[in-house]
């Protein structure tokens, strides 16, 4: 029987290796669910098939210990070098074949990952729809109607079917974020010059980063880790400066520069994000994005465009019959800018970099949209150039800006389509970010405690099973995934006045802390923002350590609801005080 691989998640297949699971059952595994998909438009050429298989015996014969991600299968957007697979960019005529690996192909090789599949994309990475490709559009896993978005198409797509646990693309413009936001998965585009571009086909080379995709923070998180660190042989990348450690303050969009910038369902999506992030405990302050969204302009507005038609101007003049006329049009346009012009737009920039700089003496990251919202195929059928600038309204400026972001699932709009937010804070906030995205998702520090894509929540009084309010999570499809106790850090209070009782967990510094019973619930994430969405003030939702030290999204609560509350800590948890409650009044 074929190994159903689908849908694993870097955990998944590292369980799978401990169990006794071939590398090379793993891999041919994947190849053949590619080669059943129904959406050729996502793969370039199958000739990494037989290396892959190749990979993967050998793999098999060397100790898994120091290869952190020993045999899990990835794919290549088609713009980075493979060794001995050819690099189109999404244009034939344009191929050749490499010697060598990208060198953050490279050391993901080294890490034991095997790349499987070279990804389409918009031609020569110009693009954020996703369909601007010789190749055919990859189809959007959620919403066939939709565009993908790109140019990192086929990686988004890939990821979004479950086929691999990560891929790599690219992000100059939002290549990476675009694509990530329109399939509902996670990307992360890093600090420039954090992860090498050497290996990688410019677009505007001091701007262009290697980009992640995942369905899960944490794996995206780690591939980017396992690839970044300066090299000598790339002289783009940089050595790491001071990190931002801890993120409090988040800043927001004002309402009334995002009305008529959004739609109307992606706006009530955004604001559903921010109403959680403030129950999350993160303190949310409204900024002027007005400079943010000026200095994205310059991308394509100003001469940046002209470093593009360095790298493949003399192949699109010469007419070859596989280009795209919309790439075709843009990267020829960078032939007329002048060296004047370029001057000038470096000058905006750094007035532009400037006025944005004071915005991180106020806030430590923002919360923005990714899109203003969707864009069909028909869209993009008749305005090729406006349906694609307007995608990148909210992620032309980050590179430009020197920013580290990572992109999230926002949850479903009302009328059931996705929309995503970015996380921005300044260059280095790049683990920062994951955390806070992480715990946007809901993902558990403990990730083998949960299914794929599910997230989690530590409940400890009136949700609990059996509880009165238990139904907010079976009703939800919730599952159980232990019951457990609190790290000995907590007391706990009944709260006064509420309807059904309730209790509230609060964290003590002393050493008059105790363990508290509770229990781990998971849900699947649409669900997870629409149970946070029902939970009355005093209580909220924040992070809980747990007795094996893990962290997880859990029940707290305001200081204020403490006010005219009984510790019950000495009960060790709800259920037990309530029991308790229940024999008095019995006995009474």
């Amino acid at each position: 029987m074929t190994l159903d691989v689908l849908n694993w998640t870097i955990a998944d297949h590292l369980r799978a290796r401990a169990s006794g699971v071939s590398v090379r059952s793993i891999i041919d595994a994947t190849l053949l669910a590619f080669e059943e998909l129904d959406d050729r438009a996502i793969i370039i050429g199958s000739t990494l098939a037989a290396l892959a298989r190749a990979e993967a015996d050998r793999l098999d014969r060397v100790d898994a210990s120091g290869f952190p991600l020993h045999g899990i299968p990835f794919v290549v957007k088609d713009n980075i070098d493979v060794a001995g697979v050819a690099t189109t960019c999404a244009c034939p005529s344009f191929a050749y074949t490499p010697a060598t690996d990208a060198l953050a192909v490279a050391r993901l090789r080294a890490a034991g990952a095997i790349p499987v599949a070279k990804t389409n994309l918009d031609q020569f990475a110009t693009g954020l729809v996703g369909t601007r490709s010789p190749y055919g559009t990859p189809i959007n896993p959620h919403h066939p109607h939709l565009v993908p978005g790109g140019s990192s198409s086929g990686s988004a797509v890939a990821v979004a079917r479950g086929l691999v646990p990560f891929a790599l693309g690219t992000d100059t413009a939002g290549s990476g974020r675009v694509p990530a936001a329109m399939c509902g998965i996670v990307g992360v585009k890093p600090t420039v010059g954090r992860l090498p571009s050497l290996g990688v086909v410019p677009a505007v080379r001091r701007l262009d980063c290697v980009s992640t995709f995942a369905r899960r923070v944490d794996d995206a998180r780690l591939v980017a880790d396992l690839a970044s660190g300066p090299d000598p042989a790339d002289a783009f990348t940089r050595q790491p400066a001071e990190a931002v450690i801890a993120i409090r303050q988040i800043g927001v969009a004002r309402r009334s520069d995002l009305t008529p910038l959004l739609e109307p369902d992606a706006l009530v999506a955004y604001d559903d994000s921010i109403d959680l992030v403030r129950r999350l405990g993160f303190h949310v302050v409204e900024v002027d994005i007005e400079g943010f969204l000026a200095t994205g302009a310059l991308l394509y507005g100003g001469a940046v465009v002209a470093e593009r038609t360095s790298v493949v101007g003399p192949h699109i003049a010469s007419g070859a019959a596989d280009l795209d006329p919309t790439v075709r049009a843009i990267v020829l346009g960078g032939a007329t800018k002048s060296a004047t012009e370029a001057y000038e737009t470096e000058y905006r920039l750094i007035e532009h970099r400037a006025r944005f700089a004071p915005t991180w003496s106020v806030v430590d990251a923002l919360v923005l949209p990714t899109t203003p919202g969707v864009v069909a195929l028909a869209d993009v059928a008749a305005d090729p150039v406006g349906a694609n600038a307007r995608l990148g309204t909210f992620t032309t400026a980050a590179n430009l800006l020197d920013l580290a972001v990572v992109c999230v699932p926002a949850g479903m709009r009302p009328d059931g389509l996705p929309s995503g937010v970015q996380i921005i804070g300044p260059a280095w906030s790049d683990a920062a970010l994951c955390d806070v995205a992480a715990t946007l998702m809901g993902e558990a520090v403990d990730a083998t405690s949960t299914r794929i894509g599910e997230q989690t929540v530590v409940v400890v009084g009136a949700h609990l099973s059996g509880m009165a309010l238990h139904h907010q999570l079976s009703s939800r499809g919730a599952r159980l995934v232990r019951a457990t106790t609190t790290a000995a850090k907590y007391r706990l209070f009944a709260l006064a006045g509420t309807v059904p009782p309730k209790p509230g967990l609060r964290r003590t510094d002393g050493d008059d802390g105790k363990a508290i019973a509770v229990e781990v619930w998971a849900l699947a994430p649409s669900r997870f923002a629409s149970f946070v969405a029902d939970i009355p003030p005093p209580l909220g939702i924040g992070k809980v350590e747990l007795a094996d030290g893990s962290w997880h999204s859990g029940f707290i609560c305001e200081p204020l609801g403490f006010e005219g509350a009984t510790d019950i800590t000495s009960f060790g948890g709800w259920r037990a005080y309530i029991a308790a409650m229940v024999a008095a009044k019995s006995t009474s």
